[in-house]
């Protein structure tokens, strides 16, 4: 796709959201439970939508919160809910709309009044309490759409676990949301807002998870260092916290960006022309890639802190190459970490991880998409890290506890100071030598029309029905619809040869299904093996009566 003219420049004004609009049509309009487009739908983060259409609207959130409220009691959850939210304009009425439910039904509802709550806290504080053993389980809840454009709003549910919840759970709540929204919301119990702030239970995030990160990262490295650490928060919950760490451990530590705004008007137009807070993307990026000189290595992180983008000299690291990078460094300098701990990832995450795993003896666990599928490694030990392609992970303590069971956009930014300060390499400098060693990779995603049966086809393929036995001049050595890490269903393809792979999976929202692929033997080649790909996957819905 040819980027936009905007593409990398300021946002115009005529990009920004009506703020007064948006919110008040939250609030007026009235979705539609027979329109599917309009109920209540958890993708693999949660639902999410914007009330401009009738997606996202104070009759979701009422009807979400009461279903979590449901899925509590059912389930014996009898601890404190924490709750959090990041800077998306949509994002505080619908943490006014949940409290106001939540506090009717008896909950013990912890949040922070007058601070935006970034998602890894939410996970770190429900496992501390859980950890503890006292006061009954926690569970949370964050509200937030991650990085998408600033007219959108999102709802996710973290069970006692601390992760994302599993399709188990997102499901009952799914369907009992909209079982409630077909009833007209009768069965929603609700108290106002000011009963619901004076029920709710104020509690400090920052301060818990800011005093032990040195548990997870070497801040005293860092600081003896003087590693040069600038940081973007891109507008998001994640300021206060960076402001907190810097106060706390004397780094030398630059917030380049402390702008606040709904309308996220500070920032670079994304590659198709949107505002998008995207810390993987070199056009959302661009204001402190222009910056990256005055910085051995600076972070971004999206609204609610659950990714992270990685700056240094040589540029925007590819969030693929970035992962490699922590995964090769980590676990040859955590001591403290079992020697039977293994490395997850996403199966359309770089098979250049494969090779560098192999190549310091750890077991690959390659999962769907979806960071729940790494939630119970992270909390047992036995995945020492997991992260996926799209700039999200998490690791272990330096003991080998667990820290967040939900992608922690902070930490990782703090592991490339450390690696810094301790290797006296950048990450990017540390990944030109895993590619010395192991082999350059190209790597692409792009997008393919397909239709509602289409799509159906492809999500429900079983390898026999895919014929092709060679890909861009190489055997195929793998068919594979079940990820090979835990045997659960990819909703898609993946097809893996000697040199390369692809692999196809179904938009949930779009027309469109998506395809990752990868080489080691250039660009020509990833071309090749893209258009292959696509050869492959017409295949198969012609085979599916889906043509």
């Amino acid at each position: 796709m040819t980027p936009s003219d905007l593409a990398g420049k300021r946002a115009p004004q005529s990009l920004l959201t009506n703020i007064p609009r948006l919110v008040a049509r939250y609030y007026e309009t009235r979705p539609d439970p027979g329109n599917a487009a309009q109920r209540v739908s958890f993708g693999t983060s949660g639902h999410r939508g914007t009330s401009l259409n009738g997606t996202f609207n104070e009759a979701h959130i009422l009807a979400v919160a009461q279903a979590v409220a449901e899925h509590r009691a059912s389930a014996g959850i009898t601890g404190p809910l924490f709750m959090g939210l990041d800077t998306h304009a949509l994002s505080e009425p619908a943490w006014m709309t949940a409290l106001e439910v939540l506090v009717a039904n008896g909950v013990r509802v912890r949040a922070q009044p007058g601070f935006f709550t970034p998602t890894p806290l939410i996970s770190h504080a429900i496992l501390g309490h859980n950890r503890a053993g006292q006061g009954g389980t926690a569970d949370g809840i964050v509200i937030t759409p991650s990085h998408n454009p600033p007219q959108d709003g999102g709802f996710k549910y973290n069970p006692p676990s601390g992760g994302p919840a599993d399709t188990d759970i997102t499901r009952a709540v799914q369907n009992r949301a909209n079982a409630i929204l077909e009833g007209g919301l009768r069965e929603v119990r609700r108290v106002n807002l000011d009963d619901a702030l004076a029920g709710l239970d104020p509690f400090d995030f920052i301060a818990p998870y800011v005093s032990e990160l040195g548990e997870v990262v070497d801040l005293d490295a860092i600081r003896q260092s003087g590693v040069r650490l600038g940081v973007d928060p891109l507008g998001g919950a994640s300021l206060p916290v960076w402001e907190a760490i810097k106060a706390q451990y004397d780094l030398n530590l630059t917030i380049v960006n402390e702008q606040v705004d709904p309308r996220f008007a500070f920032m670079t137009v994304d590659r198709d022309g949107k505002i998008r807070m995207d810390c993987s993307s070199p056009w959302a990026m661009a204001s402190l890639l222009a910056l990256k000189d005055d910085y051995d290595v600076a972070v971004g992180n999206d609204p609610d802190a659950d990714r992270h983008g990685i700056v240094t000299a040589d540029g925007l690291m590819n969030p693929n190459h970035y992962l490699a990078v922590m995964i090769d460094y980590l676990f040859q300098n955590r001591p403290g970490w079992s020697a039977d701990a293994g490395v997850g990832k996403t199966l359309v995450s770089s098979a250049l991880i494969d090779r560098v795993a192999a190549g310091i003896g750890r077991r690959l666990v390659e999962v769907p998409v979806g960071f729940k599928y790494f939630v119970e490694g992270l909390l047992t030990g036995s995945l020492g890290f997991g992260g996926e392609e799209s700039a999200g992970a998490s690791f272990l303590r330096r003991d080998g506890g667990a820290w967040s069971t939900d992608k922690d956009g902070l930490i990782p930014g703090l592991l490339a100071a450390e690696i810094t300060a301790k290797t006296g390499q950048t990450p990017s400098q540390r990944f030109a030598a895993l590619t010395e060693r192991y082999g350059s990779t190209a790597y692409d995603r792009q997008d393919a029309p397909a239709n509602s049966e289409q799509k159906k086809v492809l999500a429900n393929l079983r390898p026999e029905q895919v014929t092709a036995s060679t890909l861009a001049g190489d055997p195929i050595t793998a068919k594979l619809t079940r990820a090979p890490g835990n045997g659960e269903p990819i909703g898609g393809l993946k097809v893996t040869t000697e040199h390369a792979w692809f692999a196809a999976r179904p938009s949930g929202t779009e027309d469109v299904y998506k395809i990752y692929a990868e080489s080691f033997k250039g660009e020509g080649h990833l071309r090749q093996v893209m258009e292959e790909a696509r050869e492959v996957v017409a295949a198969a819905f012609r085979a599916g009566g889906a043509a």
